[in-house]
Order: C-alpha cells, then sequence, then structure tokens
C-alpha cells in the first residue's frame, strides 16, 4: 500500500504512523459489525496436556507460508483453554465441513467436556486428538507467538497433513454457522 504513497511520506511513515494513529481508533461495536460481514473458514484446534485432551473453535485461521508450511490462528488472551492448548508440544488443526456446525458450537461452549460424546475423535499420530468427519487435519509443532492486542497469535510448523473430503467447507459469517455455494461455472 505504500507503493503509492509520494516518496516524502513514505520516509516518515514507519515512524509518524504510530503517533498519527494516536486516540483514532474505532469503537469496538462499529469494528464488529464490519467484521461481522467478512466470512471466515471454521476450524477446532486441538491438543492433549497431561494426558487431557483441549480444543476450541476458531476462525481466524490461515496459511501463511509454503515455505516453510506454516499455519496461524488467534486465541484471546483470557482464553480458559489457552493455558493448556499453549503448553502442548503439538497441536492439530481439524478443518471443519460445512455439516458440523454443532461441533463448531460445541468446541465454542465453556464449561462442557468438549470430547464428550456426541463428538467423535481419535488421538492423532503424536497424540493430539483428531475429530471425525473433518475436511482435513494439519498436524502442527510451536513455531512462534506473539501477543497481539487482546490476542495471542499462534503459529505452527505442518509436520503432517491429511485431506478426508473434498466436501464445503462450514464459514462463520455474521455471527452465525453457514455453507459456501459455488457460482455456477460461466
Amino acid at each position: 500500500m505504500t507503493d503509492t504513497l509520494p516518496d516524502a511520506l513514505t520516509d516518515t511513515l514507519p515512524d509518524a504512523l504510530p503517533d498519527s494513529l494516536t486516540g483514532r481508533a474505532v469503537a469496538a461495536d462499529t469494528f464488529r459489525q464490519a467484521l461481522a460481514v467478512h466470512a471466515s473458514g471454521v476450524v477446532v484446534i486441538t491438543a492433549q496436556h497431561g494426558g487431557v485432551p483441549v480444543g476450541l473453535t476458531a476462525t481466524s485461521f490461515s496459511s501463511v507460508s509454503l515455505d516453510p508450511p506454516l499455519v496461524s490462528f488467534y486465541v484471546d488472551r483470557s482464553s480458559a483453554t489457552w493455558p493448556s492448548l499453549g503448553a502442548a508440544d503439538h497441536f492439530a488443526v481439524n478443518i471443519l465441513g460445512s455439516d458440523q456446525s454443532e461441533v463448531a458450537a460445541r468446541f465454542a461452549r465453556k464449561g462442557i467436556d468438549r470430547f464428550a460424546p456426541p463428538t467423535r475423535w481419535q488421538p492423532g499420530p503424536l497424540g493430539a486428538p483428531l475429530l471425525r468427519d473433518v475436511c482435513a487435519h494439519l498436524i502442527c509443532l510451536p513455531y512462534e507467538r506473539a501477543e497481539v492486542g487482546d490476542h495471542i497469535l499462534v503459529v505452527g510448523l505442518v509436520a503432517e497433513a491429511g485431506t478426508h473430503s473434498a466436501g464445503r467447507p462450514l464459514l462463520y459469517h455474521q455471527g452465525r454457522f453457514g455453507r459456501f455455494l459455488a457460482h455456477p461455472n460461466s
């Protein structure tokens, strides 16, 4: 974006930008409303710590790099699940299919055993729980973490990957789960 600005401005941009934006952040409600129009994929991040499976729903999942193969997600710093998930030596990304909105809702709920029936899962090759009937699994090793605002950015190195179905993904849009519908070929 900075390549369209005059050279005199881009030379001062890194130092001037933080000061010029002080006190200019948009209100939280306005920010939430704007983000609600963006659809995102839904994953469940799982791990095992101290022999106990842990997991949470994330809509902030993204690919980061092909070489090395990196993915990322964000987790709220106040998450009760994060201390155990963050202490695990690896984690799994379970990419949900369009028929798995109940799984996503279950792993977003607080105060329940997320791995109890009706959740269907099995231990993965390194021990992290793998949810059944998902579109794909990625087994990741911790690569990098950074505190960003009220969240923690977690980057994982993908050690193993498996695609299980070519089904449609589960999406999150305007506070609800939904399905992807492809445009007809023209």
